[in-house]
């Protein structure tokens, strides 16, 4: 496979039936942690299905204040794993008052969040402050960091032992992205849930994670922080970061593909990713 014809991709790693199948280093190696970028913000939501399972929080209808203990807008979480809230947030849009690059100098992730803008009518609009705010108001109602959570609940379970999560200026976990990872722990968390969240993941949480709850285009909707979109003629869900970071499952063929790259600050690194997925992948 050559993979230099995509741009800058750091590795790609692919399972059939359980079985990897293929394995490619173009930087560094299997112990290699990747940057998994908006990746993290599935993860998130995974988290947050156990949480549920075990009744520390109440359900996807649950507002954030009940979480975080304090007035907030009326917020519930099914807004923020939709991307559908009534805030206005939209990092595609420069021009928007939430857009992430606003958020990222503040000390105060959290209050940047809470703080904007309603909007009078909602619908689909990629906002990862909204994803920060859920993140922070789990940990909080969980009553220890996020990530001591999700290494006991989730990676060790999973034989994950490497796990690097991103903090915001005031130390909270963070899921805005940036959860680092190795290519074959990823890869494990697109096989739990080909696998109906194996036990780990409540099977009710992944079905539900995995419907339709949002429509971006004509071609892709949105989960529960999951991506549904069609390749070449098959369905796959995914996560998505940055410079065409995936994690790509595909259950009529019980395949599950990651790729990773550094294609930062190129305006067609989720194209390369694509290309790279249907060309080489699927082909």
């Amino acid at each position: 496979m050559n993979l230099g014809a995509y741009g800058q991709i750091t590795s790609v790693v692919v399972s059939e039936g359980g079985e990897i199948a293929l394995e490619e280093y173009a930087e560094g190696d299997a112990e290699t942690l990747r940057n998994t970028r908006s990746c993290t913000k599935t993860v998130a939501g995974m988290l947050l299905g156990i949480a549920i399972e075990r009744g520390i929080v109440a359900g996807v209808d649950a507002r954030i204040e009940d979480l975080l203990g304090e007035p907030t807008p009326p917020v519930v979480l099914r807004d923020l794993l939709t991307m559908s809230s009534c805030l206005d947030c939209d990092d595609w849009d420069d021009a928007s008052p939430g857009n992430e690059e606003l958020m990222y100098p503040q000390e105060d992730w959290l209050g940047f969040a809470l703080g904007l803008p309603l909007r009078e009518t909602t619908g689909f609009s990629y906002c990862t402050a909204g994803v920060v705010a859920l993140g922070i108001a789990l940990e909080r109602a969980l009553g220890e960091p996020l990530s001591d959570f999700a290494r006991r609940e989730l990676f060790d379970p999973l034989g994950i032992e490497r796990a690097d999560w991103q903090r915001t200026p005031r130390g909270e976990t963070s899921t805005a992205g940036g959860l680092e990872l190795t290519s074959r722990s990823l890869l494990r968390l697109g096989e739990l849930y080909l696998r109906d969240g194996e036990g780990l993941v409540p099977r009710a949480w992944v079905a539900e994670s995995l419907r339709p709850h949002a429509r971006i285009d004509a071609d892709t909707e949105y989960g529960y922080l999951w991506w549904l979109k069609e390749f070449a003629g098959d369905r796959s869900f995914f996560m998505t970061g940055m410079g065409g970071n995936r994690v790509h499952v595909f259950p009529d063929r019980e395949l599950v593909a990651v790729i990773t790259t550094t294609n930062f600050g190129r305006r067609d690194a989720h194209a390369l990713s694509d290309r790279l997925l249907v060309e080489e992948i699927l082909r």
